[in-house]
């Protein structure tokens, strides 16, 4: 049996009239954590390394217990990883741990205790459950973001963004002729390349005048444009989706904007997530775009700690503006932080952001973020398919984009995570090794108001 869907969760009965305990011994207050994500997990483990000897409840919507999502649009779509291999840990982990795992359970009331100790309540699960806690951190995640538009309900169009999601799309796949994939970001150019390596006819439609507009720069988005193309993919710029053709309950065509339609028996819609805050809103807390924390995970009751892509932080460099970062880098590193809060630990730890993108045999992998550059230099020939672009802003070095040369990527990484820079006049030629380049400490970060990444 898959560790995934085995007895290492711990099912709640929706059966029972009282509280019932909990698999793995009966249900004390402890620490609650609200979301079976990467992020979650992260959380309970820190919390032991750490030396927390407390209960924690780690409480999570899917049947499945925590596993990798990045490799969902790769490796798993491509049939070239199983369930089994995404795990993050066997299912004796959660037992030797003192972790209780419950999966598939969603908890949909939580409130705060008006006269225990701060940060102290209950939550309530889907099924009648009572969940009292000491300590609660929120890890819920972000939902894949819908398209309200005529014929959107039709048999054979698709979301990526949980295992379930994956395996259906996978099974689809194999039997499709013609896949449009909505939306050209990381997810959506990811399942048009395994697509395509399957042999399927692929059009990818963008409403943005590029491809992943939101996460790389100009230089790069046009390559992947013509690489794509090179490869067969139909991709279509400045085009907005208006409805979805069928028959018999199942997809025929996309419709676009300005009328033409595109045939379709798959369509995969891809067009960003939506960070879960309502839970956050039940409690009052301050959401904007996602639950709003600080540096040391805190929300704005600084006893309820959140982390991964339900969050809005600060920049996690600069320390300015807020961003929303949907990486697994993030959700770890916040997810630490977050550990430590609980305990009454408030370290400052800066992190460099990194991002990959595998698509097909384009390995993108990005550090750093680039918003509000001014200056970019680009290092090698994009038609060698081996090359990257450095962003600056005022000099100061804030990102590397690198389209296999992951050499130029640890290279940024290290500089950025030393608080050195690469001088921009030099950075240009490709025979220079790049780690040669690196400085002494960047310019002052300028003033930044607020970033999206």
């Amino acid at each position: 049996m898959s560790p995934l869907a085995g007895s290492g969760c711990g099912a709640i009965s929706t059966e029972a009239a009282v509280p019932t305990p909990l698999p793995g011994g009966p249900m004390s207050n402890g620490t609650l954590i609200v979301g079976g994500s990467q992020a979650g997990l992260q959380v309970a483990v820190s919390l032991r390394q750490l030396g927390d000897t407390s209960p924690i409840i780690l409480v999570g919507e899917e049947d499945h217990q925590p596993y990798q999502r990045p490799p969902l649009s790769k490796e798993f779509l491509a049939g070239e990883a199983a369930l089994d291999s995404l795990a993050f840990r066997t299912p004796d982990f959660y037992a030797d741990s003192g972790i209780d795992l419950v999966c598939g359970e969603r908890v949909s009331e939580v409130s705060l205790s008006t006269s225990g100790p701060p940060g102290s309540g209950v939550a309530m699960t889907a099924s009648g459950r009572e969940l009292p806690f000491n300590r609660l951190a929120l890890t819920v995640g972000a939902g894949a973001r819908r398209l309200p538009l005529p014929g959107a309900d039709l048999g054979g169009i698709c979301y990526l963004r949980e295992y379930n999601d994956a395996a259906d799309l996978r099974t689809q796949l194999s039997t499709a002729t013609n896949v449009v994939v909505v939306g050209g970001g990381f997810i959506g150019l990811e399942v048009a390349s395994a697509a395509r390596s399957l042999g399927r006819s692929v059009t990818v439609v963008e409403a943005a005048e590029r491809l992943m507009a939101r996460s790389v720069g100009t230089v790069i988005s046009e390559f992947y444009r013509q690489a794509h193309l090179r490869r067969g993919i139909d991709v279509r710029l400045s085009s907005a989706v208006s409805g979805f053709q069928g028959e018999h309950g199942r997809v025929t065509g996309v419709t676009l904007s300005d009328g033409a339609r595109l045939p379709a028996d798959l369509v995969l819609v891809a067009v960003g997530v939506l960070p879960r805050t309502e839970l956050a809103e039940q409690l009052g807390l301050m959401c904007d775009q996602g639950i709003v924390v600080d540096a040391h995970a805190r929300t704005s009751d600084p006893s309820v700690v959140a982390a991964g892509d339900c969050t809005v932080q600060p920049h996690p460099i600069t320390g300015q503006g807020r961003v929303r970062l949907e990486s697994v880098q993030n959700a770890v590193a916040q997810a630490q932080v977050a550990a430590a809060t609980l305990l009454g630990r408030l370290d400052t730890v800066m992190s460099v952001p990194w991002f990959w993108s595998y698509q097909g045999d384009l390995r993108l992998q990005i550090a750093g973020l680039a918003a509000g550059y001014d200056t970019q230099v680009v290092r090698g020939d994009p038609a060698d398919e081996h090359f990257s672009v450095l962003y600056y802003r005022h000099d100061r070095l804030l990102a590397v984009d690198a389209v296999n040369r992951p050499a130029d990527y640890m290279t940024v990484r290290k500089a950025l995570g030393q608080g050195a820079s690469i001088a921009p006049d030099r950075a240009a030629d490709p025979d220079i090794p790049l780690r040669s380049l690196v400085g002494g400490p960047a310019p002052a970060a300028p003033a930044v108001q607020r970033a999206e990444a």
